[in-house]
């Protein structure tokens, strides 16, 4: 297939591959990524057989819930993203739990001390005061987070050299935390390989992951989609590292 055929059909397929929910089987045989040694969704399990109540934070398509042997009596999540709320809602309708639409940056419609567990898998922000005001006295929130310069790499190869990543240091989640008046009893950090064997891969994760390149479309990044792909198919896969971080942290 010419060259030029090839890197039109990939990028055509990832642009036009569903993106809802936050599970990747989409990529399954095109691209791979290390998971963090300490098993987020098997900590959640666990903790879950043991409270009476919990909230998972941002559930995305309500993946990781989904899979909770044992949910608690009251178990709630809430979503930002409106294409997330159905999905959600039909995945976590057989363990009994309610899916909260909500808006973003807005507190959570939700009474407080009405939890022992909070939960959040990749936030995209963590309202460090709303979460102790959610948590009864002795709860706990356990979250896997987003790192520092995750897939820095790839957000270079599309956007060129970028300065030192500002935002997202396990430090700076320690200490707003702290100030919200919660307890840090566990912190946990990995760096994780990522690798893309296409471009097509490149551009639905890009869609879907929207922080790695702010307002990515193949139209505005066409050029150095381009460059990529080449890179790619002479080079071999792309790899990037993406950073992760577990906290925990007890009212």
């Amino acid at each position: 297939m010419p060259r030029d055929v090839d890197f039109e059909e990939l990028i055509a397929d990832g642009a036009a591959a569903p993106v809802e929910g936050w599970g990747f089987d989409w990529l399954a045989g095109r691209a791979t990524e290390e998971r963090p040694p300490w098993g987020y969704a098997r900590l959640v399990a666990a903790r879950m057989a043991t409270v009476d109540a919990a909230l998972d934070i941002d559930t995305g398509g309500g993946e990781v819930l989904a899979e909770v042997p044992h949910p608690p009596r009251l178990l709630v999540a809430t979503e930002a993203w409106p294409p997330n709320v159905p999905v959600a809602r039909a995945r976590l309708r057989p363990i009994g739990a309610s899916v909260v639409a909500v808006h973003p940056d807005a507190p959570l419609p939700l009474r407080g001390g009405a939890f022992d567990l909070v939960v959040s898998r990749h936030p995209v922000r963590t309202d460090w005061p709303e979460v102790a005001r959610l948590l009864r006295p002795g709860g706990t929130f356990l979250s896997q987070q987003i790192g520092p310069g995750t897939v820095r790499e790839l957000s270079e190869a599309i956007l060129g050299p970028l300065p030192p990543p500002a935002h997202r240091h396990p430090e700076q989640a320690v200490a707003a935390a702290t100030a919200a008046g919660l307890t840090v009893v566990d912190l946990r950090t990995a760096t994780l390989r990522t690798v893309f064997h296409d471009i097509g891969a490149v551009v639905w994760f890009l869609r879907k992951v929207v922080w790695t390149v702010p307002g990515f479309t193949v139209a505005a990044h066409r050029p150095a989609l381009a460059r990529l792909h080449e890179r790619i198919r002479t080079e071999g896969p792309f790899v990037a590292h993406a950073r992760r971080f577990l906290i925990e942290a007890r009212r």
